[in-house]
């Protein structure tokens, strides 16, 4: 199981997309790094969303593209997605969304209405607004784009994870894939309030001071998304890849390595908090558990029933390229 998960992860369009970040993040010139002012408002490049010092907290800005063939199959859901994840990234920052933009091009205005209305959905269940933006009803494809404004008081950030701290995993499995997709949509039809005060859990959590680390999973999976966070943080990880919280009957391949949830964030959290934070997220119905340890080898390993095997050395191999020395 273990060596058919590590070929998995290397041969994965989701990590694939993840690796040509290294490459071109590389062009951006160390000033793009760093907002005005004294060396202490450098904002570190690689984490979820940009943090930008304001008044005693951050500004937090997030963008993110959707792959054209996803566009065009679900027009609608493209465009819910569009809302749904940015605000996952706000989240996961610690922070709380403030409002929406988007770039949309598209085959005509039908298919572009398609799209919007699905963002519209979106942020009504989320209550936020749609402010602005750029359309194309002229294009040859159909493209979108979503960035999403939002604040925070105190950062979750994937810069801190900690040798020794538990990895924790916490996705809301009430939910279903959007065949053929690989995206668990626990989402469209789910109570509007539940799936607000859900979110809430990730900034109590920072203002507590209960999380040390945080990132939302995204295409590059479970296993992608922890590489991630422990890259950016300098560190490495054992994970029991039966911890994971998953639903009944899914592959652990297609779970583990490239399903989408709309609701899923790794966790960097302090031993002796551990029970805490998995608390909030069960006393909410979503599953929540420890499946790792952060060490500080820059080596992920992963574990099955006594079974470990190496997948990823960040040493040797950079991910997105964005640990330390790199881009700060």
């Amino acid at each position: 199981m273990l060596a058919e998960l590590a070929a998995g992860l290397r041969e994965s369009r989701g990590v694939a997309h993840k690796r040509d970040i290294a490459p071109l993040v590389s062009a951006l010139s160390a000033g793009a790094a760093w907002t005005p002012g004294t060396a202490k408002q450098r904002v570190a490049i690689g984490d979820d969303c940009a943090a930008i010092p304001d008044d005693g907290g951050y500004l937090l800005l997030a963008i993110e593209g959707f792959l054209n063939e996803f566009v065009a199959a679900d027009p609608w859901f493209a465009g819910y997605c569009g809302v749904m994840v940015n605000l996952s990234d706000i989240y996961a920052m610690g922070g709380r969304p403030i409002a929406v933009v988007d770039a949309l091009w598209c085959r005509g205005t039908d298919r572009g209405r398609t799209v919007l209305e699905g963002m519209a959905a979106a942020s009504s269940v989320y209550q936020v607004p749609i402010v602005g933006g750029h359309s194309n009803a002229r294009s040859d494809r159909d493209q979108l784009a979503v960035a999403v404004l939002g604040r925070a008081t105190q950062l979750l950030s994937s810069f801190d994870a900690k040798p020794g701290d538990a990895l924790l995993a916490a996705i809301d499995l009430r939910g279903r894939f959007r065949e053929p997709h690989a995206h668990w949509d626990a989402s469209t039809g789910a109570d509007a309030a539940r799936l607000r005060a859900d979110l809430e859990i990730l900034p109590r959590l920072a203002e507590d001071g209960l999380c040390r680390a945080a990132k939302d999973i995204s295409m590059a999976g479970v296993i992608g998304t922890a590489i991630m966070l422990l890259e950016c943080s300098g560190a490495g990880a054992v994970m029991d890849v039966e911890a994971v919280p998953a639903p009944p009957g899914v592959a652990p391949g297609r779970w583990l390595l490239s399903t989408f949830p709309s609701y899923g964030f790794i966790l960097s959290v302090a031993p002796r908090d551990t029970d805490a934070v998995a608390a909030r997220f069960r006393d909410r119905g979503i599953a929540c558990a420890v499946v790792g340890r952060c060490d500080d080898t820059r080596a992920v390993r992963l574990s099955h029933r006594g079974d470990a095997l190496q997948v990823w050395d960040l040493a040797a191999s950079p991910f997105i390229g964005c640990g330390p020395g790199t881009q700060r």
